[in-house]
């Protein structure tokens, strides 16, 4: 399954006048246009074709579709997503979403530009409504309990309507066979209902309290008391949940209309480096990312600090046909240490967090409000389960400004200097016994061979009880040569393998240390911490990046594997060390991006 790479830190928060491109063709929707104006030509989308394959993805149709253009329409999206406006019709009827007047066809064209952003017409089927009102209007999500609402619940519904907020409403369901039944009051169960206006009225010397809904299938009415309207005290007693979409998290607040200030994270959950589950799972949690809010400012008047936390797992409804479901998804909030890096296990071990998500649950969206005192926080996404890989979007809204910053992001090389050789009358008798191998295999000139060097490492490492270890590989010597070769002939000299040795002896030492179950192995999730106490810190995209080159499918990394990775990151972190001293023109590439683009030669 493909996750992109997108650069870390957070991002501009979009607007409808920067919709990003998503036709093959590279052209926007007024471009295209105006070709077809050219031409004389109707529009006809070969990235959305008017065939079986838009339609169903997991089965075969039940009934003859005929593709038909109505005689007029209108395009508006976030995303500039492009259709022809051939639409599904069976016996001259459109078959999917259609308006009652049966001249009228902009919602079914609507609902294609839908279908074609998630691969096909049955990748709509199900779900939440919130999840439409989010694609079209980019709002801000909530869902509440209807009988465990806040006693202010008809005040904050009345706000959210005067405010154009889009408001939907449901009966649960406890089983498949329930969906869609109908109650004796006239409601259906499972189904979307819309909220369309809230008003008093006096009846009789008291307030009433109304609120009108809308079944949009139009065939099965409340037959309670007040007809089409209904008391809101039957509301919530029929009802069970209430998903209001507002245009701005002001909403649900006081009366005041705020600015409010948003950042926008994209991250990514990957199988072996990030995707660490959650708190439950305590030896993967801490790989998650990690997110530093700083709160700077009080609210007016307050203590704290308001914001609102969104995660939105990416995709999943196009990614159906492939088998992925909507996975369980949440979040914890902690307070940051002093240190400005990437948490730790031991930090998670002993520190509980200050806030979360109400609870893990399996949809699309999770958002929650918070109250927190001004300081610096960690916030950290994640997937219930570990293992499980998704692409997400982190929005944060905040009444006064915030400051985030992915803690994941940052490259650091930090190495010593290497020693400098020892003296032949000064070698220990390690040293020595490895002279007199290296001469006997070398021969006269003293400098070994990539197949030299391999046979002489694997004849002394097979005789080092404290590891359990395969041969090491011809493409790990040629690498170390690589490394250690100052003259430049593809061959390593007896001081350039010394110099080497003590570096290998620091390495098979942390190998040790991170392979806990004396496997001979090391777990990916332990990888992060044990690159950085070889002395480099790594980005998630670039751990993604070996994991995915040096991991097998248990997610394992035998010690050939990890040496082999450790002498390609001091080789790529020369380079780049040599290349932009002697080059200023080499300065524009960081070493984020060139350990990334020499990590995939």
């Amino acid at each position: 399954m493909p996750y992109l790479y997108r650069a870390p830190g957070p991002q501009a928060h979009p607007v409808p006048k920067d919709a990003r491109i998503t036709h093959s063709s590279g052209q926007s929707f007024e471009q295209m246009r105006q070709e077809c104006l050219q031409r004389g030509t109707l529009f006809e989308d070969a990235d959305f074709p008017a065939s079986n394959s838009s339609l169903f993805y997991s089965e075969r149709p039940q009934i003859p579709f005929v593709w038909k253009r109505p005689g007029f329409w209108q395009h508006s999206e976030w995303l500039d997503v492009v259709i022809d406006d051939r639409l599904p019709t069976f016996r001259d009827r459109l078959v999917f979403l259609h308006s009652a007047d049966h001249n009228e066809f902009w919602s079914a064209l609507l609902e294609k530009a839908y279908a074609k952003l998630n691969g096909s017409y049955e990748a709509l089927k199900g779900g939440s409504a919130i999840e439409a009102m989010e694609d079209f209007t980019g709002g801000v999500a909530e869902t509440f309990q209807t009988k465990e609402a806040p006693e202010n619940f008809y005040e904050i519904l009345e706000k959210a309507l005067k405010r154009g907020s889009l408001l939907g409403c449901f009966i649960d369901t406890r089983s498949a066979a329930e969906s869609e039944a109908r109650t004796p009051f006239g409601l259906i169960k499972g189904h979307a209902y819309s909220v369309t206006g809230i008003d008093q009225v006096s009846f009789r010397g008291q307030r009433i309290e109304l609120i009108r809904i809308r079944n949009p299938w139009g065939q099965v009415e409340w037959n309670g008391s007040w007809s089409d309207r209904m008391a809101f005290k039957d509301f919530k007693a029929h009802f069970d949940k209430v998903e209001i979409c507002n245009l701005t998290p002001d909403a649900l607040e006081e009366d005041a209309i705020h600015k409010w200030e948003v950042t926008v994270h994209q991250g990514s959950w990957v199988r072996g480096s990030t995707a660490g589950g959650c708190r439950n799972f305590l030896d993967t949690f801490w790989t998650n990312p990690q997110i530093k809010l700083s709160l700077t400012e009080k609210d007016e008047g307050q203590e704290e600090c308001s914001f609102l936390v969104a995660l939105m797992q990416k995709d999943r409804r196009k990614l159906k046909r492939f088998g992925a479901n909507v996975l369980t998804i949440g979040y914890a909030i902690y307070e940051c240490p002093d240190k400005d890096e990437h948490l730790n296990k031991d930090f998670f071990r002993y520190h509980a967090s200050r806030a979360r998500s109400k609870t893990f649950i399996n949809l699309r969206e999770v958002s929650d409000r918070f109250k927190l005192p001004p300081g610096e926080y960690i916030l950290i996404p994640s997937t219930f389960e570990p293992h499980q890989e998704a692409d997400f979007c982190l929005r944060i809204f905040s009444e006064k400004k915030a400051i985030t910053r992915d803690m994941d992001g940052n490259v650091d090389i930090d190495l010593p200097e290497p020693p400098k050789p020892t003296p032949p009358d000064q070698e220990t008798e390690e040293e020595q016994r490895f002279r007199a191998l290296f001469e006997q295999v070398a021969g006269e000139d003293m400098e070994v061979t990539a197949e030299e060097l391999e046979y002489v490492l694997n004849a002394v490492l097979q005789k080092k009880k404290d590891i359990k270890f395969k041969k090491l590989s011809l493409i790990s010597c040629k690498n170390i040569i690589s490394l250690m070769d100052t003259s430049g002939n593809g061959k390593l000299e007896f001081d350039e393998f010394k110099v080497f040795w003590d570096k290998l002896k620091q390495w098979i030492n942390l190998f040790l240390r991170f392979d806990a179950d004396k496997s001979g192995t090391m777990s990916t999730y332990e990888l992060r911490t044990a690159l950085k106490a070889a002395g480099f810190q790594l980005s998630s995209h670039l751990l993604q990046l070996i994991v995915l080159r040096y991991a097998d499918e248990e997610l394992q990394l035998d010690f050939d594997d990890f040496l082999n990775c450790l002498v390609r990151l001091e080789n790529a972190s020369r380079v780049f060390q040599a290349l932009s001293t002697k080059n200023k023109e080499f300065i524009h590439l960081n070493i984020n991006e060139f350990i990334h683009l020499t990590m995939n030669i």
